[in-house]
């Protein structure tokens, strides 16, 4: 066994608009990821056909929505009422880029995104930078694509918290 240390780079943007508000114009930029995607390959089909599927799917953004999850629905088991909503989000052709170099980053695609109301009314969208948690490869080439990962979730946060 080996085990390695790296640091993650935690973003957290804060926005005066409302949470609805912050969570529909993110949403608006997501594409949806069609699970049924791949079945074609696995029937012999053709590559460029898929991969022209997958493109569609994308979003403004570049990136797709493949699911969600409401952490504050667990809350409500000790009394507390939040706004808060998980997305995975990605693009299984930036996470192709990636893991044909480096296997390993399969761990941290898709990419974590988390939107909730703060106490203080406002809402924040938190995630952490992919090129914090891709650069523990050591290779340039994840390295490129987790830098332009980084650019389009910033782009696409500040679009939703403006």
């Amino acid at each position: 066994m080996t085990e390695s240390r790296f640091s993650v780079t935690h973003v957290r943007m804060t926005s005066d608009r409302p949470f609805a508000d912050v969570q529909a114009a993110f949403e608006q930029r997501l594409g949806r990821f069609e699970p049924d995607v791949y079945q074609p390959l696995a029937e012999g089909g053709d590559p460029a056909a898929v991969r022209a599927r997958i493109e569609a799917m994308a979003g403004s953004s570049g990136f797709m929505l493949f699911s969600t999850r409401d952490p504050g629905a667990g809350l409500r088991i000790v009394g507390q009422q939040r706004k808060a909503v998980q997305y995975v989000i990605g693009n299984p052709l930036f996470a192709v880029e990636m893991t044909r170099h480096a296997i390993g980053a399969a761990l941290y695609v898709p990419l974590r995104v988390l939107i909730y109301e703060a106490e203080d009314g406002k809402t924040c969208i938190e995630y952490d930078r992919a090129s914090s948690l891709f650069g523990q490869f050591g290779d340039e080439r994840v390295d490129s694509m987790a830098a332009s990962l980084d650019q389009k979730l910033e782009d696409l946060a500040a679009t939703a918290t403006r």
